[in-house]
């Protein structure tokens, strides 16, 4: 008894079906499971409907998945054969997925033939070899609400207290109680008021008070190193999609430089077209 035309019906059905029934080696894409009248349902668009499952369907077993995507198939052609005469839209529809789907597969394969490894350590050895070295720096800092208070923080630090103690002692902002260690950080990822003192300072160096939007600080730079450049394997993935892109779009000019191509002149439309949908029923 047909239910539903999606595969949401199938998840009620029996897991009557036999998995030894359906063990043939000799099956291929192009192998008929079903017959609507004179129409043949083959494997191949068996797979292709189980592809478009929702994810929910894919921890169902096997039989449930067959015999559901076999009823729902079968279920699909009674109805496409009901047709008398093909609405616009689908025959619009499906010129615009036969279009996508070639598309796709033209796409899918220049991607997967452009791309050498040694086009990518090419490239990869190309962007970093004139690479300068990118500062990275390890600071700590104490906050305080005034000028005065900082002056005075940096007097217990010129008189010889350690750093990180002050910063304890007197520092309003959140690094405070961890003697106001800030970690690493690189060009950008402080104030630029912060960012100036900092790399005006040699390790081991105390800034003199200075302001930010945060208050009055007082920074000291514990260590200083350059940036590690990414790794091959790091940048590999990112250097295979840029490859690719490349070549898709070289692709596609040489195409478009060997047919015709006619785009609508300026002001030949009115854009508004778009949102007529009533010319499709």
């Amino acid at each position: 008894m047909l239910k539903h035309v999606t595969f949401l019906g199938a998840s009620a059905l029996a897991l009557s079906l036999s998995s030894a029934a359906f063990a043939q080696d000799d099956v291929t894409a192009d192998t008929v499971i079903a017959t609507v009248g004179e129409t043949n349902i083959t494997l191949g668009e068996l797979l292709i409907a189980r592809t478009q499952l929702p994810e929910q369907y894919a921890t169902l077993p096997n039989e449930m998945l067959f015999e559901g995507l076999v009823d729902q198939l079968i279920q699909q052609q009674l109805l496409a054969d009901a047709i008398k005469e093909v609405p616009a839209r689908v025959t619009y529809s499906l010129q615009n997925e036969e279009r996508t789907l070639l598309a796709g597969a033209v796409i899918t394969e220049v991607a997967e033939n452009s791309v050498t490894p040694e086009m990518i350590q090419a490239a990869y050895d190309e962007r970093f070899a004139d690479a300068e070295e990118v500062p990275e720096f390890h600071a700590a800092h104490l906050l305080t609400e005034t000028q005065k208070e900082a002056a005075a923080a940096k007097a217990r630090i010129d008189e010889g207290e350690e750093f990180a103690d002050v910063a304890r002692d007197v520092s309003t902002g959140p690094t405070g109680p961890n003697g106001g260690d800030l970690g690493w950080f690189g060009p950008g990822a402080m104030v630029p008021e912060f960012e100036t003192a900092i790399t005006e300072l040699e390790v081991g160096g105390v800034s003199e008070p200075f302001e930010t939007q945060f208050g009055w600080h007082v920074a000291t730079l514990l260590e200083q190193r350059a940036q590690a450049l990414p790794t091959l394997e790091e940048m590999s993935q990112q250097i295979t999609a840029e490859l690719q892109e490349a070549a898709i779009t070289a692709y596609l000019e040489e195409l478009a430089a060997g047919q015709d191509v006619v785009k609508p002149e300026a002001d030949q439309f009115d854009p508004e077209i778009i949102g007529r949908f009533e010319l499709l029923d």
